[in-house]
């Protein structure tokens, strides 16, 4: 059995562990999880507006120019603009008034210092894998040719403590959205209603960024249309509805619907 170290700290209003997978003796290893740590704490300092004096909080309060802010402010704005293009309309950081990228900048953050500090990780001596896990989102690294994969279970809504499916996952990311633990939350931003289309939604996806883009956009999406499985860099989605059958999609097309019991 492969050995495993980790690492948790709470960051971003959650906590995110960091698991290393393999035989690793050597101090490069946790001063690659520290920094990450570091690098997250830095970007939740400028992107929160849960924190007063972050730069998002200044900017909606008029207080700071968009060309005034940090350059990765501008990196972030532009890829939201993306997401909302590429999701209809069903993903925004700007419809409440003002920016917020709440639901795109922790799993930008963990791509971002992810790549820069833990997939470097890999090329220690015993390494294997290395993954994060960030409020129930997982973005994982594994070392190429390794005969290793991450089991991630997706919780199911309807039977709390109980694992819906499992997804194997080499190298990528895992996200879902739901109302489980904090109710109607996701709001479709074109009308401004809360999203009550599904109970969950699941995505397996290239990056966090991604993965949790859709996973809110599926939640907007319900039961209704599972064709934003097909967007480039999704693997599959599955999607809770309220009642009935559970839908999984994979690429645009809906390839099983598992009984509900």
């Amino acid at each position: 059995m492969s050995a495993r170290r980790v690492w948790t700290r709470r960051l971003m209003g959650t906590v995110f562990s960091v698991h290393l997978i393999g035989h690793v003796d050597d101090a490069r290893a946790d001063a690659g999880v520290q920094a990450f740590f570091a690098e997250i704490d830095e970007l939740e300092r400028i992107f929160s507006p849960f924190l007063a004096e972050s730069e998002i909080s200044r900017m909606r309060r008029g207080e700071l120019l968009p060309e005034g802010a940090d350059p990765r402010v501008g990196e972030v704005a532009e890829a939201c603009r993306a997401a909302e293009i590429a999701t209809g309309g069903r993903f925004s950081a700007t419809w409440r008034g003002g920016f917020d990228p709440t639901g795109y900048v922790k799993g930008w953050a963990v791509d971002r210092a992810g790549g820069a500090h833990l997939a470097p990780l890999l090329e220690l001596p015993g390494a294997i894998a290395v993954g994060v896990g960030a409020g129930g989102d997982i973005r994982t690294w594994t070392a190429p040719g390794a005969a290793w994969s991450w089991h991630v279970g997706i919780a199911d809504p309807r039977r709390p403590g109980e694992v819906l499916a499992t997804v194997d996952l080499v190298s990528g990311a895992v996200a879902t959205s739901g109302v489980a633990e904090r109710g109607a939350h996701i709001i479709d931003p074109r009308t401004g209603e809360p999203a009550l289309g599904a109970l969950s939604v699941t995505v397996v996806a290239g990056t966090l960024a991604l993965a949790d883009v859709w996973a809110t956009a599926g939640m907007v999406a319900g039961t209704a249309d599972l064709s934003w499985t097909g967007a480039e860099g999704i693997d599959s989605g599955f999607v809770v509805p309220q009642e009935g059958a559970v839908h999984r999609g994979i690429r645009g097309v809906e390839l099983e619907v598992v009984a509900a019991a």
